[in-house]
């Protein structure tokens, strides 16, 4: 990916303390990155799978700093998920940028499990990263991960070039069989010419996430191998030839945790490469950080930035500071970067970290699953103040769900939300959700008892098993206010009644729960040995709300001062200290 040249560079006072980047970068769920740079400034695009807008991306102009536009696949057009699969969806995406133009390249994935992948890549093109963004055109569809390369450099030929995965299915064969290679013309918007198989990968295997460099007269392939778990690795190959042959790096992988398990960030691999304007280089890679040692990831696989060197004879390296090739919390931040004029920070987003948005769009922390925002189902003007939801399907459903959610970015937080709903069947539902997929979740919900009236109700969903964890709570006239506080791999459920402008008391609800299970690991279930899964977990664990009416009937419910609290360190949510037995002092 080529950036932008800039002019300008202001560099910081040599007396002036540096600026340390901290990782990972984005917490919580952003997977699979693609980091460019045009001009001054940094733009950071992650998997978004099942979630909706499509395509996350963050903005920088210091590699420390990172803004959130949201999802930019925001419309069905661009990209439809109904019916996709649990971690389906958009992986991998690949922003790159010529002829002035954003060129943003995705899969699409529409079955994985077992020996086929049913992949549809596309490529859409824009001004600004927030869009318009154009029709979105199909590309080969054999593979995922795709990736653009222009070769705009000073010393390139002004081409364009596609890579991705080449999946074999057939049994006996390697599965990950190459990283294919073939043009593309930008004013056609389609690949031209043959197609060359330019890499096979190394003994690692499970060769896939490609992106290509130039520098100093050399092509670099940046690789992912070893697999999206404990043994994920970065690997570099090379050639004076675009086409290759690529060799790899005598040395090894660029950056791997793999077999040191005391190493807070795991599973580092899947990266992107970056140029500084003054020359400096930067790794962008994912990682996970377990609760325990090989433990449940809850946050998911997220984003962190590493320093790379390089060496005499062209090669790069990370010099963690565990060892070479490892990945480190602290890293040293591009000197001068913060003062990096930016040609785009204007169009960003307001920050809002509570409510649940301004006007009638949603907030960039809030994504919807497989269903595109849209006041058929969901509104933020309705009701001054409140989100309102009109029922949708069960939170089993691939289909038509009305859930609004984010991530979850720390290991202990809580979550608190007011609800305003006057289910009238058993069959409506409303209230606050934790959940991974559609067969791993915790759901503390209002709905109807023949009995009881309106009552409060604590379902679980345990790799599709569905159950009630608790007696229903009869709930009297009123505003409710849910709350869900996690500590590590245990939460709990509690309520209020909102009074006079405030909670009186909150009740726990239900038992402590297993929150570990909503994890990549617990997720993922199939055999090592064949390779073959009949579910994966890439995505990590959301919070938010939803309402289902099964009566097909778009029953209504509104939510309103949605806020996300970081615990951990050890400060207990707003308003009354729960009774909880949780341990609520911070880890050591």
């Amino acid at each position: 990916m080529t950036a932008a040249p800039t002019t300008g560079t202001a560099r910081r006072p040599a007396d002036a303390e540096p600026d340390v980047i901290r990782n990972p970068v984005l917490r919580g769920f952003h997977p699979d990155l693609s980091l460019l740079r045009v001009g001054g400034d940094y733009y950071l695009a992650t998997s978004t799978f099942e979630w909706l807008p499509g395509v996350t991306v963050h903005h920088s102009t210091d590699l420390v700093n990172w803004r959130s536009y949201g999802g930019v696949l925001r419309e069905p057009r661009l990209i439809d998920l109904s019916g996709n699969p649990d971690s389906g969806g958009v992986w991998a995406p690949c922003l790159s940028y010529a002829d002035g133009l954003f060129h943003l390249v995705y899969s699409d994935v529409k079955s994985f499990a077992g020996a086929f992948k049913d992949v549809r890549n596309f490529v859409t093109v824009a001004e600004s990263v927030d869009g318009p963004w154009s029709d979105p055109v199909p590309l080969p569809g054999h593979g995922f991960d795709p990736s653009l390369f222009h070769d705009t450099g000073p010393d390139g030929d002004g081409r364009s070039w596609l890579l991705w995965v080449d999946w074999d299915h057939r049994p006996g064969t390697n599965p990950f069989a190459g990283i294919l290679l073939q043009e593309y013309d930008r004013v056609l918007r389609k690949v031209v010419g043959p197609v060359q198989r330019i890499f096979t990968g190394t003994s690692l295997g499970c060769t896939e996430g490609p992106h290509l460099y130039r520098r100093c007269g050399w092509y670099y392939l940046v690789t992912a191998e070893g697999g999206t778990s404990w043994d994920h690795a970065v690997t570099v190959a090379r050639s004076r030839s675009l086409r290759g042959p690529y060799r790899p790096d005598p040395a090894g992988p660029l950056l791997t945790s793999a077999h040191r398990p005391e190493l807070e960030l795991q599973k580092a691999g899947h990266a992107s490469l970056v140029e500084t304007p003054e020359g400096d280089w930067y790794l962008a890679h994912l990682t996970a950080r377990p609760l325990t040692s090989r433990g449940a990831c809850v946050l998911g696989r997220e984003t962190a930035l590493q320093q790379v060197d390089w060496t005499a004879d062209g090669w790069p390296r990370v010099a963690g500071t565990a060892g070479k090739g490892t990945p480190s919390l602290l890293v040293p931040a591009p000197p001068a970067a913060a003062e990096q004029p930016s040609s785009r920070a204007a169009e960003l987003p307001e920050e809002n970290p509570d409510g649940f948005g301004a006007g009638s769009v949603l907030a960039p922390q809030w994504m919807t699953l497989r269903r595109h925002e849209d006041p058929s189902w969901l509104s933020l003007t309705r009701r001054t103040g409140w989100l309102r939801l009109r029922g949708g399907e069960s939170l089993s459903s691939r289909h038509r769900q009305s859930v609004v959610a984010r991530r979850q970015q720390h290991t202990r937080f809580d979550f608190r939300v007011t609800v305003s709903a006057w289910p009238g069947s058993p069959r409506q539902m409303a209230g606050l959700v934790h959940l991974y997929n559609t067969e791993l979740w915790h759901y503390l919900h209002l709905t109807w008892d023949e009995d009881l009236g309106r009552v409060l109700r604590v379902a679980v969903c345990d790799r599709g098993k569905y159950s009630e964890t608790a007696d229903p709570v009869a709930v009297g006239p009123g505003l409710v206010v849910l709350r869900l506080v996690v500590r590590d791999d245990q939460a709990r459920f509690q309520w209020a009644l909102w009074d006079l402008g405030r909670c009186e008391e909150w009740f726990p609800i239900g038992p402590v729960l297993d929150s570990g299970r909503l994890s990549d690991e617990y997720a993922t279930v199939g055999d090592p040995a064949t390779g073959h899964y009949s579910s994966w977990g890439f995505t990590g664990a959301f919070v938010g709300v939803c309402a289902q009416d099964l009566t097909g009937s778009g029953w209504p419910a509104d939510f309103a001062a949605p806020v996300y609290h970081d615990a951990e360190d050890g400060s207990a949510p707003d308003g009354p200290d729960p009774v909880l037995p949780l341990p609520m002092e911070p880890r050591a």
